[in-house]
Order: structure tokens, then sequence, then C-alpha cells
């Protein structure tokens, strides 16, 4: 038995990322790719001081966000991408 904090990451080779990609569908791959570039983007704006338009970015961030994990949790639950997640 295994527990799960005692697991190191290995990375895919890309040959690997490539024949799980080729089956997911695209749909669900443009929504990951969408969803951790707004996840970064969130991380981005942090602070206790933002400007206006940095809380206007932030809050765009989050709603791309949002909108592509609503994909994403619909194909599967696991797959949902938070701005603190290390994945």
């Amino acid at each position: 038995m295994t527990a799960s904090h005692l697991l190191v990451p290995v990375p895919i080779p890309d040959r690997i990322a490539a024949l799980i990609g080729a089956c997911t569908p695209a749909h669900i791959l443009q929504a990951e790719f969408d969803a951790d570039c707004a996840a970064r983007e969130v991380r981005r704006f942090r602070g206790p001081r933002l400007g206006i338009e940095d809380q206007a970015d932030r809050e765009f961030a989050l709603s791309e966000l949002a909108r592509a994990n609503k994909v994403l949790a619909a194909h599967h639950p696991r797959l949902v991408v938070r701005p603190g997640s290390v994945w």
C-alpha cells in the first residue's frame, strides 16, 4: 500500500502524451489548455492592492477559468484546474 504524498511525479514522454491526447476529444484538450492559461493569469494578479484594470483582468481570467472548468468537469470531475494547483 502506498501513500499518495510519497509518490514522486515522473515526467511523461512526448510520445505517450501524444497517445493520451489522441484519445481525448479536441474540445477537452482545448478546455484544458484554456483552463491552464487562465489559472496562470489568475495567479499573476495577486496582492491586496490591485488597480481597477488589474481587478478587471483578474475577474476576466476567473470567468475564463470557470468556463473551461465547466467543460472539463462535464467530461470528468477530476480534470478541474484550480489557480493554486500544481497541475
